[in-house]
C-alpha cells in the first residue's frame, strides 16, 4: 500500500476488474464472516452453558447477557481510539486469538469441573469486550484496504456475510447444544475465532498507522477528537442522532414484541422462531440490493427511503389480530421487509460514514456512532417493559414504532438527504489532489483518499 505522498499519482490507476480478485479482500471477507459465525455461535452458546450446566436462574442469566453487552458501551470508545492508533490487521487477529484462547481454556475448565458462574461471567466480558476491538477494527481496515470506489460493493458483501452469521450462528449453536453438549459446542465457536487468525493473518497489505506518534496517555485525548469530529459534521450528526432514536425506540419494541406474539398472538415457540428468522433472508436481500441502489438513485434518496419503509413496516405489528393463519404470514412479511430495508440503511450509512471520515478518524467515528446507538439499549429495552407495564403490549408497539420512525424523519431534515450518486469526500483533503470528477462533484473538499488505494 502506498504512502499518502504517492496517494495522488495512483488515483488515476483503473480499478481492477472484480473485487473478488483482491486476494486481500477475500482473505478479510473469509476471516470476517468466520469471527461473526463464532460471536453468534457463542452467544447462544455460552448463555445455554449457564443454565444446563451451571443450573443458572433467571436473575444470573440476565445478569450474564447484561455483561456480555456491557462492553459496547464501556469500551466502544477506547476501542475506537486504540483501532486509530495501530494497523486494523493487529487488532483483529489479536481480538480473534484472544476469543479462541479464553473459549477454550473455558471449555478445558468445564470438562476439568473447574468452570463456575463468576468464570462463565469473566469469560462472557472478556469475549464481549474482544468482539467490540474487533467490530471497529473490520469496519476501519475496508477504507484502508480498498480503493473509494470499492466500499459499496465490499460493504454489501461483509454485511450480507454478518447477516448470515447473525442468523445461521445461534442456529448452529443451538443445534451443536442438542447433539453434544453445552462446553463442546463452545469449541466450535473457538476453532471460528481460530480460523479467522489464520485467514486475516495472511492480509499482506500493509496499512499506515495514522495515530502512532501519539503516546498512550493521549488516548482520552483521541477520544475527545472522535466525540468532537462526529458532533461537528453535519453528515455524522444526524447519523449518531437517528442511530440513538432508531437503536433506542427498537430496544423498546423488541421488548414489547416478545411478549406480544405469545401473549397476545398466542404463537407457539416454533412459529416465533419462523417469524423472527424472516429478517436473515431480508437481510440478504438487502445487502444485495445496496451493491447497486444508492448510486443508480443517490445515497442520500436511497438512505432516507429504505429508513421510511423499513421503519414505518413496523407500524403494521399492533393491528394485527385472528388466528395464527393470518398473523404468522403477515409477521414473515412484516419481519422480512424490515430485513430488506433495514440491511439496506445499514450498509449505505456504513459506506457514507467511511467515505466522508479521514483515514486517521475512521476507529473513533464507528465506534462514536456505535456508542450513541448501541449504548441505548439498555435504556430503550428498560422504557419497554415500563411501558408494557403501564399502558399495554399493543401501545408499547405503536409508541415504540413510532419513535422508530424519527430516524428516517432526522436524515430526511438533514444534508444526508442530499447527498447524490457520487460519494462525497474527507473534508481534510486537498481538492487539487481529487482530480476533475472529484471536483466537479460538488462544494465540499475532495480529493484522492489515499486510504483507499492500494
Amino acid at each position: 500500500m502506498p504512502s499518502a505522498s504517492s496517494a495522488a499519482s495512483d488515483s488515476g490507476r483503473s480499478a481492477p476488474p472484480s473485487l473478488w480478485r483482491d486476494s486481500d479482500f477475500r482473505r478479510l471477507w473469509i476471516g470476517q464472516t468466520a469471527s461473526q459465525l463464532g460471536e453468534h455461535t457463542s452467544l447462544v452458546v455460552l448463555p445455554l452453558i449457564a443454565v444446563l450446566t451451571l443450573n443458572a436462574d433467571a436473575g444470573e442469566l440476565g445478569a450474564l447477557r447484561a455483561l456480555g453487552q456491557a462492553p459496547i458501551l464501556l469500551l466502544s470508545l477506547v476501542a475506537g481510539a486504540w483501532v486509530d492508533r495501530w494497523r486494523t490487521r493487529t487488532v483483529m487477529v489479536s481480538a480473534d486469538l484472544g476469543r479462541a484462547l479464553v473459549l477454550g481454556g473455558a471449555v478445558v475448565a468445564s470438562l476439568l469441573g473447574g468452570l463456575g458462574l463468576p468464570a462463565l461471567f469473566v469469560v462472557v466480558f472478556t469475549v464481549g469486550a474482544l468482539s467490540v476491538f474487533f467490530d471497529v477494527a473490520y469496519q476501519a481496515s475496508l477504507v484502508r484496504l480498498l480503493r473509494r470506489d470499492q466500499l459499496t460493493r465490499a460493504n454489501s458483501a461483509v454485511e450480507g456475510s454478518r447477516s448470515t452469521a447473525q442468523v445461521g450462528g445461534p442456529a448452529l449453536g443451538g443445534a451443536l447444544v442438542s447433539l453434544l453438549s453445552a462446553p463442546i459446542a463452545v469449541v466450535s465457536s473457538a476453532l471460528f475465532f481460530a480460523f479467522s487468525f489464520l485467514s486475516i493473518r495472511r492480509i499482506r497489505r500493509r496499512e499506515p498507522i495514522p495515530g502512532r506518534t501519539d503516546r498512550p496517555r493521549q488516548v482520552g485525548q483521541q477520544i475527545i477528537e472522535g466525540l468532537r469530529f462526529v458532533v461537528s459534521d453535519t453528515s455524522l450528526r444526524p447519523v449518531s442522532l437517528a442511530s440513538a432514536a432508531f437503536q433506542f425506540s427498537f430496544a423498546a419494541m423488541m421488548t414489547a414484541y416478545l411478549l406480544f406474539l405469545p401473549r397476545e398472538l398466542r404463537l407457539s415457540g416454533t412459529a416465533i422462531g419462523l417469524v423472527l428468522a424472516a429478517m436473515g433472508p431480508g437481510a440478504l436481500v438487502g445487502s444485495l440490493l445496496a451493491a447497486r441502489l444508492p448510486s443508480r438513485f443517490g445515497y442520500g434518496a436511497v438512505l432516507v427511503c429504505a429508513a421510511a419503509v423499513g421503519d414505518g413496516v413496523m407500524l403494521c405489528v399492533p393491528a394485527l389480530h385472528g388466528p395464527s393463519a393470518v398473523t404468522i404470514p403477515s409477521l414473515i412479511a412484516v419481519n422480512f421487509v424490515f430485513g430488506v430495508f433495514g440491511q439496506l440503511v445499514n450498509v449505505t450509512v456504513m459506506v457514507i460514514r467511511q467515505a466522508i471520515t479521514p483515514d486517521k478518524m475512521q476507529g473513533r467515528a464507528a465506534a462514536t456512532i456505535t456508542f450513541a446507538g448501541m449504548g441505548l439499549t439498555p435504556l430503550g429495552s428498560l422504557f419497554g417493559g415500563y411501558l408494557a407495564d403501564g399502558w399495554g403490549l399493543r401501545n408499547t408497539l405503536l409508541v415504540a414504532a413510532a419513535g422508530m420512525v424519527l430516524s428516517p424523519l432526522l436524515m430526511a431534515l438533514s444534508p444526508l438527504a442530499r447527498l447524490g450518486r457520487e460519494l462525497p469526500f474527507p473534508k481534510d483533503v486537498p481538492a487539487a489532489a481529487a482530480g476533475p470528477k472529484a471536483q466537479e462533484a460538488g462544494s465540499r473538499d475532495t480529493g484522492a483518499d489515499h486510504a483507499l488505494s492500494d
